[in-house]
Formats: structure tokens, sequence, C-alpha cells
């Protein structure tokens, strides 16, 4: 299943507190990418805020993976967890012509 991941920082937390962990970030980010995990990583051009792309077997096992990363764990950050569908609506193309 594909995952979007959307981070939010946690309230009252400066640049400065982030300093430490960010190349563990972004070595546990590496192995997970290495994995096949994470299949895309971004960071919004709006505001600081960094958003992925999973595949998992569901949101639980999403929030299980997400929860590795060092900046969960010092409770930094957290994620908005959105699981995905494929989009079906291509099978009105082919299905029986609608009557009018």
């Amino acid at each position: 299943m594909k995952i979007i991941a959307i981070e939010q920082e946690l309230p009252g937390k400066s640049a400065n507190d982030f300093q430490p962990f960010l190349q563990a970030e972004a070595l546990k980010v590496w192995e997970l990418v290495q994995a096949g995990i994470i299949r895309e990583i971004y960071f919004r051009d709006d505001k600081p805020s960094a958003v992925l792309i999973l595949e998992c077997e569901d949101a639980d096992q999403a929030r299980k993976v997400l929860s590795t990363l060092p900046l969960v764990q010092e409770a930094l950050i957290n994620f908005e967890i959105l699981p995905l569908r494929p989009y079906p609506g291509f099978e009105r193309l082919f299905g029986e012509p609608h009557k009018h």
C-alpha cells in the first residue's frame, strides 16, 4: 500500500533542537530508502516540512517504521499518515456505455 507521510514539527522546538540528530536522521532515511520502504522524499516548498512516500502493508506499519526515525524518537516531529488506494475511475471509460 502506498502511504503519504507529512512531517509535522512539534510545538516549541527550535532549529538548535534538531541539529544534533540530523545526520542520524539522514542515515536512517537512507537505510529505509535502500530497503524499499521510503520510495520518495521531498521538502515542501511553502514551509519546512518533509513529505515521504512509503510502500508499506498498511498505515500501522508506516507508523511503526516512522517511529524508528531519530527525530520522532526525540519527540521533535511526528507524521500525518495518509493511506492511498488506486483510483478506480478509469473503469468508467471501459465499462458499459451509459444510456441517456
